[in-house]
């Protein structure tokens, strides 16, 4: 059995490149990236599934694959719920302010 090498993790220079929406037009931007980030945890949740069959017919070769995929999508979900709940948090607070 071969190990395989941890992919690298881009840089903190990369991550900063990244220049937010200028125009007025920055809320289907936001909402652009909303969906983005929806579909790769959609994505992400159906790859585990698709893993985690093949490791219960016996067709998986590597069950660490499985295991790996399984608790990314946890993870996932996890950090999509907290997000969910400082926004409706955020929702709350601003709804409570008075005038």
């Amino acid at each position: 059995m071969t190990i395989a090498a941890i992919s690298s993790v881009p840089n903190i220079a990369q991550a900063s490149a990244v220049t937010p929406a200028a125009s007025a037009g920055g809320g289907s931007s936001f909402a652009t990236s909303l969906v983005d980030a929806l579909n790769s945890v959609q994505s992400t949740q159906a790859s585990s599934d698709q893993l985690a069959v093949q490791a219960v017919t016996g067709n998986l070769d590597d069950i660490h694959a499985a295991t790996i995929a399984a608790t990314r999508a946890q993870v996932t979900v996890q950090l999509v719920s907290a997000v969910r709940n400082q926004g409706v948090d955020a929702f709350k607070t601003i709804m409570n302010m008075s005038a």
